[in-house]
């Protein structure tokens, strides 16, 4: 499917998908919606693809849903319609969160909203210097979505998260840091080239490794201990049969930075 709104680029195993309305510093609407579901799709489906790079074109990220386009008085959609479309498109931080891929977000501008949301759906965040970051929904009278209570709460505690979204803070890349929302914060002028160098490091990484450490975490949310340690056992003796082990114990004994290829 084209949509302009939405850009695909895949590069040495690396999908970057771009969000590109700079012009509404890429706040979401139907059509930016329906395309990151599908790009969202395409990275878990693709063997091609081994990491995602999720970034904002214009030097934003994503300041959340369109508040003009909604306050411009269209007709309204019944409840049960605005409750599919709502639950459609919030299926992209789904996605980015259980596929076996890593992704990492570029934070740059402004991360809000629906945008912060779809961000903590990513294994890694890195922040340019000058980003500001906020939940934004009580502002506007909304009380969240794209999961955003979901995974903030997994990743700071439930205090932290009703702290956030009830007074809305606006927190700069750095402050953010602090508190574990953001991995790392580089200066502006660095942030193209330190969000693709982390992630295309991921991508030449042992993927099926990778994609075995992301599915137990995630299984570490939600499952009791007996059942993640199933998990570990299995996960780690399939990844000792892989390709990619096996060059990373041969590196080891020859000195030598390993070659993965995925297998």
């Amino acid at each position: 499917m084209s949509n302009d709104m939405v850009l695909q680029k895949l590069e040495g195993g690396l999908l970057t998908i771009t969000m590109n309305r700079p012009e509404r510093k890429n706040a979401l609407n139907p059509d930016m919606v329906a395309g990151l579901v599908e790009a969202a799709r395409r990275a878990a489906d693709d063997p091609e693809v081994r990491a995602v790079l999720f970034k904002g074109a214009g030097g934003s990220f994503c300041v959340g849903g369109d508040v003009k386009s909604m306050a411009a008085g269209r007709a309204p959609l019944p409840f049960e319609q605005k409750l599919a479309n709502l639950r459609r498109g919030m299926e992209v931080s789904r996605i980015l969160h259980q596929m076996p891929k890593p992704v990492v977000a570029q934070l740059d501008g402004a991360a809000a909203g629906a945008g912060l949301s779809m961000a903590l759906s990513c294994d890694l965040r890195i922040a340019s210097e000058s980003c500001k970051i906020t939940t934004a929904f009580a502002k506007v009278g909304f009380s969240g979505d794209y999961g955003g209570t979901y995974f903030l709460t997994q990743l700071l505690g439930s205090a932290r998260a009703r702290e956030l979204y009830l007074m809305s803070p606006v927190l700069t890349a750095r402050e953010a840091h602090a508190i574990g929302m953001v991995t790392r914060v580089v200066p502006d002028a660095e942030i193209d080239a330190a969000a693709h160098e982390l992630a295309l490091s991921l991508a030449q990484g042992p993927s099926i490794a990778l994609g075995f450490i992301k599915r137990n975490i995630n299984n570490a949310e939600r499952l009791p201990l007996e059942d993640c340690f199933d998990g570990e056992a299995i996960h780690h003796t399939r990844c000792g049969d892989t390709e990619d082990h096996k060059e990373a114990a041969k590196a080891f004994v020859e000195k030598r930075k390993p070659t993965f290829r995925g297998a």
